[in-house]
């Protein structure tokens, strides 16, 4: 299990845009599950949507992806690069994420050839799936 101060050491990504709060479980190079307590004061439910609340579907992208790229960045050869977004096909979001809802953030890197990876990543609770997606991740 990693905490947020080891995540920091393996992902560049800052507050606010920091997505992951913990790794429960990782698979260097190929799984990981992370989770991020969604809380009120995220700064994008200020405007998204004042009356309604909800978790904006780039920004689950966004949590899943920081967990896959924890996967590729906690391998030794890859210490110290970036991972970024090289594409993501077949997203669906399937409910919506309020404040107070945890996602548990599951992340399987299927491929993997020289610096691009593809991953399929889930984002769900006990009750429902928000989101899934192929994620594909270039390492620079």
């Amino acid at each position: 299990m990693l905490d947020i101060n080891e995540i920091k050491k393996i992902i560049p990504q800052r507050s606010p845009f920091l997505m992951v709060d913990r790794i429960l479980e990782l698979d260097p190079g190929k799984r990981a599950v992370g989770k991020k307590c969604v809380s009120y004061n995220e700064p994008y439910f200020e405007g998204h949507f004042p009356e309604e609340p909800v978790m904006p579907g780039v920004l689950i992208i966004e949590a899943l992806a920081q967990v896959g790229a924890v996967i590729c960045l906690s391998i030794e050869e890859n210490k110290g690069k970036n991972a970024l977004f090289g594409g993501i096909n077949k997203a669906r979001f399937r409910n919506k994420v309020f404040p107070g809802d945890v996602l548990t953030m599951e992340v399987e890197l299927i491929k993997r050839k020289g610096n691009i990876g593809i991953a399929t990543a889930k984002a769900f609770n006990e009750e429902k799936v928000f989101a899934e997606a192929e994620l594909i991740f270039v390492l620079g």
